[in-house]
C-alpha cells in the first residue's frame, strides 16, 4: 500500500474536540521522554470514550496541520532466527528492537533502534531515513544500528543478516499531560502483516494479515511515577498488559512461535 493510500484510511479517529492542542515542537521540548517507563493497556474501542471523558481539562492533544490522529507504518527487522523476537518472548535483561517508523501524513521516515537495559528502562535512538527505503535496512542504517547496539552492550548482532519480518499500521493520537510533563498515545485502526523475505537468506514465509479495528492500545510514557492517565485507566478497571506490537503480532500470526509471555492478551483479543 502506498503512503498516500494509507493516509486516506481514516477509519477510527479519536474524538477529542474539547481539548486544547499542542504542536509537535512544544511537545518535543516539554515531553520528549526518549528514556522512559512505558505502560501499555489493551481495551475494547467501545470502552475508550469513557476513559477519555475523565481527562483533566488541561490535557492537550497533538495537532499537526489540523490532523489529530496520524497514520503510522512500522517495518520491523530481525535475524533469520528471530533473535529480537525471542529476546522478548523469553525476557532478557538486555534486548533490542529495530524498525523503521513512517509518519504517513508528513511522508517522513526514521530508523529506530530501541534498547532495554537491566533496570527496565527503554531507550530509543533514531536516524532520519529515506521513505523509499523504509522496508529495507541500508548500509548506513546497518552501521547506525550496530553503533547503538554496541553502545547498549548488546552483543552478537553485529554483522548478522537482518530482514524485514513484520509491518504494522495504525492511527495514533498523542496526549500531553502537564501534571507530569509526560505523554500518552492512543492507537486505533490496528493492523499487522508478516513480510516475506526476498533476500534468499531463508525461504519466503507465507504473508499473513491480522486486523483488529475494535481494539485500542493506550500507552503511557512517563518517568518512574504513574501519570494521571494511568490513574484514570486504573479507576475504569484497566490494568497494564504485556503487549508488544512486534512480539504479539508475530506470535498471533505465527502458530509455531512461543507466546507464553503474551498469552493472556492473545487469548482475549487476538484469537
Amino acid at each position: 500500500m502506498s503512503a498516500a493510500a494509507l493516509s486516506g484510511a481514516r477509519v477510527l479517529d479519536v474524538p477529542l474536540t474539547g481539548l486544547h492542542t499542542i504542536g509537535l515542537a512544544e511537545l518535543t521540548e516539554r515531553a520528549s521522554l526518549l528514556t522512559r517507563i512505558d505502560r501499555k493497556y489493551v481495551l475494547p474501542r467501545a470502552r475508550l470514550d469513557a476513559v477519555l471523558g475523565d481527562l483533566a481539562p488541561d490535557v492537550r492533544v497533538l495537532d499537526i496541520d489540523g490532523v489529530r490522529s496520524s497514520a503510522y507504518e512500522s517495518v520491523y527487522f530481525d535475524t533469520p532466527e528471530l533473535t529480537s523476537f525471542l529476546m522478548a518472548a523469553h525476557p532478557r535483561r538486555r534486548r533490542f528492537k529495530i524498525r523503521t517508523r513512517t509518519y504517513v501524513d508528513s511522508a517522513q521516515s526514521y530508523l529506530e533502534v530501541k534498547t532495554r537495559g537491566g533496570r527496565g528502562v527503554t531507550v530509543k535512538d533514531r536516524l532520519s531515513y529515506a521513505i523509499a527505503d523504509r522496508a529495507t535496512l541500508t548500509a548506513e542504517g546497518r552501521r547506525y544500528a550496530d553503533h547503538v547496539l554496541d553502545a547498549a552492550d548488546i552483543a552478537g548482532i553485529r554483522g548478522r543478516h537482518l530482514e524485514p519480518t513484520l509491518m504494522t499500521r495504525y492511527l495514533r493520537t498523542t496526549l500531553f499531560i502537564p501534571e507530569s510533563s509526560s505523554r500518552a498515545t492512543i492507537d486505533t485502526g490496528l493492523s499487522w502483516a508478516t513480510l516475506a523475505d526476498h533476500s534468499g537468506a531463508r525461504p519466503a514465509a507465507l504473508e499473513r494479515r491480522l486486523d483488529r479495528p475494535n481494539l485500542a492500545i493506550v500507552e503511557t510514557k512517563s518517568g518512574s511515577r504513574a501519570s494521571a492517565v494511568d490513574r484514570i485507566l486504573w479507576a475504569h478497571g484497566h490494568r497494564p498488559a504485556t503487549i508488544s506490537k512486534y512480539g504479539t503480532g508475530m506470535a498471533a500470526l505465527g502458530s509455531d512461535l512461543p507466546d507464553n509471555k503474551w498469552a493472556p492478551v492473545l487469548r482475549r483479543y487476538f484469537r
